[in-house]
């Protein structure tokens, strides 16, 4: 396994990217050989037939090395072992043995750098005793020529090493780069779609708030003229006159509410108002005009709660509540109760009474929004019939001092 791939491969590079590699290989090789070939003919006027053979050797070799490059990927460090070992005989391999070599040493294993190169200083000793024992000539007892080879050989080797391992860096930055952005750009997708969840579940919780109320006044009133054949024309007329003020109410808030919602981030922060505590009465007589009897008890409330987003809070809850019993309970009495104080919890309790003590009303989506409203200002919320048959709306919200 040691001349095999490690995982995970390189990414594969482009034809061009190839082509040039190849390109330099050949160029590189090609004149690495005509030097020696002008080197190897300058000794003797008239070059011999073996001279002729091996320079034809040498070419040969180096076209073969050249035919290992695509391999190098594959097997890295077999083909830098076998093109390092082609240049002891062939100067045209230098070139493919230059790419083979920055090749292997991308990958950046230092047992693979000890390898090649003490594989290069075999070759290099190797390529000196067959170079004077091939093409023997007037320098080869030249001590100095033989130190100033051994020195070019290791620079060459330390160079490629440094490109190599100096691509192989700056590869895998640009590959944590990459996946630094596509990991952002998940996040950002995901962010992007909690966001709009969020806002699906606001609208939601919106449109519901502000439309339950009305609409199941305008449906009951008229239910009654659908039913009633002994009202007057004054009562029916007042009943037509309530239905078109509620009807004209819901169609008021409604274009509030898409208004805050098509303004969105370009309203600043900027609510409009919403409905506190402070318009309870008027709930409670809308309520009452629709033919419940509703009873409100706040004598155990220290005073009218300040905070808006609690008074905001409060109000939708009692509004529900109230929307609730007159959906299931038609025409029995109601009765909503306020205590606590700064400091403690507001506690909200509506209570109204059912027809029948073992009516199961079908779950909607209005106590479970007012569920999660209770939860967001850190309260809570319970709903349920009680021993003595009554329908019951707790909640508890925190009240700063």
């Amino acid at each position: 396994m040691l001349f095999t791939t490690p995982t995970p491969p390189q990414a594969a590079l482009s034809r061009w990217s190839r082509v040039w590699r190849y390109l330099v290989a050949f160029a590189v090789g090609l004149g690495a050989w005509s030097v020696t070939v002008a080197e190897r003919t300058s000794f003797t006027p008239e070059p011999d037939d073996v001279v002729a053979v091996l320079m034809l050797l040498d070419l040969v070799l180096g076209l073969a090395t050249l035919c290992l490059l695509p391999l190098r990927r594959r097997y890295p460090l077999a083909v830098a072992c076998l093109t390092m070992t082609a240049t002891m005989v062939s100067t045209f391999s230098a070139g493919p043995a230059t790419i083979a070599l920055v090749s292997m040493a991308t990958w950046r294993r230092r047992s693979w750098v000890v390898i090649v190169g003490a594989l290069s200083l075999v070759v290099g000793v190797a390529s000196e005793v067959y170079a004077r024992a091939a093409f023997p000539g007037p320098d080869d007892a030249d001590v100095p020529w033989l130190i100033a080879a051994g020195v070019i050989g290791v620079t060459y080797f330390v160079a490629t090493m440094a490109t190599g391992y100096y691509i192989g860096t700056r590869r895998e930055l640009l590959a944590s780069l990459h996946e630094q952005v596509a990991t952002a750009d998940r996040e950002r997708e995901l962010a992007t779609e909690r966001a709009r969840d969020a806002e699906r579940t606001r609208i939601a919780r919106e449109m519901h708030d502000v439309l339950a109320h009305r609409i199941s006044l305008v449906a009951l009133h008229a239910g009654a003229l659908a039913y009633r054949d002994d009202l007057t024309r004054a009562e029916t007329r007042e009943t037509a006159q309530t239905i078109q003020s509620n009807a004209q109410l819901a169609l008021s808030e409604l274009r509030q509410v898409l208004g805050v919602l098509r303004a969105g981030a370009g309203a600043a922060g900027v609510e409009p108002p919403q409905p506190t505590l402070a318009e309870l009465p008027a709930l409670l007589a809308d309520a009452r005009e629709a033919g419940s009897a509703v009873v409100l008890d706040t004598t155990g409330l220290a005073e009218e709660p300040k905070p808006q987003t609690l008074s905001r809070t409060s109000f939708r809850i009692v509004q529900e509540a109230l929307t609730n019993a007159r959906k299931h309970a038609p025409g029995e009495s109601v009765s909503v109760r306020l205590a606590g104080s700064p400091g403690s919890q507001l506690e909200i309790e509506v209570r109204n009474s059912l027809r029948t003590p073992t009516d199961e009303r079908p779950g909607g989506v209005g106590l479970a929004g007012l569920t999660e409203r209770a939860e967001l200002a850190g309260g809570e919320l319970d709903h349920g019939v009680t021993s003595d048959g009554s329908f019951v709306v707790e909640a508890r919200l925190p009240w700063p001092a």
